[in-house]
């Protein structure tokens, strides 16, 4: 039987859950910062535009990362295949996961993750208010595509997509 609700501040984990019935790939989000390189798990990204190419995403106002990622002139966007669960993981705990990653520098200074499944190197573009969140835009300078099976977010729990 469905549960129906209307969403209010005594049910937000059972809106999180609604939420979560949409299955998304999984990726990491990095930027330079003065504290050094920083990462942030998000499944909040969207293609937006083909042309100009722009995507978006939305960091939650709340977190500590949320100064490093609002404003951050250049960003790169790394869509997670089914093997690096690890990292995806390590960044939601920790910002400055990037010890024992294969990863290089752009000229930019943004961190780059090498191996996933997609890369993305953006150019931020515009902030929107979104609520508790704000919705990034960005323009993609450089990608790189690689082969392989995504990392998928289902209900709280990593999965893999497979072709009907």
């Amino acid at each position: 039987m469905p549960e129906c609700f209307e969403p209010n501040a005594d049910n937000t984990r059972l809106l999180r859950d609604a939420f979560g019935r949409f299955a998304t790939g999984v990726t990491v989000i990095t930027t330079a910062s003065s504290d050094g390189p920083v990462g942030i798990t998000a499944n909040s990204f969207s293609s937006l535009s083909l042309d100009p190419a722009l995507v978006l995403w939305s960091p939650a106002k709340g977190t500590r990362r949320f100064k490093y990622f609002e404003a951050a002139p250049d960003f790169a966007i790394h869509i997670l295949a089914a093997d690096q669960a690890e990292i995806c993981e390590g960044f939601a705990r920790n910002m400055h996961a990037f010890d024992n990653l294969d990863m290089t520098i752009n000229a930019q200074g943004v961190p780059l993750i090498n191996n996933c499944l997609t890369r993305l190197e953006c150019r931020h573009v515009a902030t929107h208010p979104g609520g508790d969140h704000v919705i990034v835009v960005g323009q993609v300078t450089r990608a790189e595509i690689n082969q392989g099976t995504p990392l998928g977010f289902f209900a709280g729990q990593f999965g893999v997509f497979q072709a009907a």
